[in-house]
């Protein structure tokens, strides 16, 4: 559902776009590249007096890492379309030290530690950001491949939906639901074959 229409009128100021596409690589690993764009709604005067014109490109970067089965990133690269200073581009190879670290395992603590003020730039590190749900969603497809593995999926109590006491739970993930034992056997019970029978 579109949010409702604004009941006053408006003028489009800036836009934000971040986009991430994930691929399955021959050798086993898994790449996901991330870009930001961002541009605005109006022209304005730059210091050296050009006009930078709306739409145009203020930041556009790229961001790939390669990560393991463990969700382990084993090599990160970054690289700037546009950025507003030429020295901007000059830290895209500090997020190579993004390789060591785990998506699931305070991803999102340590590249503020590591990437934070002077030592990172602003924008690339908050491309970082959607990395690890956006590494989730890549998995997808193996994780339903070990659903009934003796492992239980992490991915349960992550949010609200997957809460282990929950339908989505009890419906998906029932060896691990922690729910009303009433459902539950409702639940594993549904799951088996039913036969019909003439009289």
């Amino acid at each position: 559902m579109p949010l409702p229409p604004p009941n006053v009128s408006r003028e489009p100021l800036h836009t934000r776009s971040i986009r991430v596409q994930s691929y399955g690589r021959e050798d086993g690993l898994w790449d996901i590249e991330a870009e930001l764009i961002d541009y605005k709604g109006y022209d304005f005067p730059r210091h050296n007096g050009e006009i930078f014109k709306a739409g145009r490109h203020v930041h556009h970067m790229h961001l790939r890492i390669t990560i393991d089965e463990a969700f382990t990133i084993v090599a990160a690269q970054a690289v700037y379309d546009a950025a507003p200073y030429e020295q901007c581009v000059n830290i895209d190879a500090a997020y190579a030290g993004l390789v060591g670290m785990n998506l699931l395992k305070g991803f999102r603590h340590q590249v503020k530690e590591h990437f934070g003020r002077t030592a990172g730039c602003t924008h690339m590190t908050e491309l970082c950001q959607v990395l690890p749900t956006a590494a989730v969603q890549t998995m997808a497809g193996r994780r339903r491949q070990k659903r009934n593995s003796d492992v239980r999926p992490f991915q349960l109590d992550g949010c609200h939906a997957l809460r282990t006491d929950g339908p989505v739970v009890l419906e998906h993930y029932l060896k691990w639901y922690t729910g009303d034992s009433a459902e539950a056997a409702a639940g594993a019970s549904s799951d088996s074959p039913s036969y019909s029978h003439s009289s």
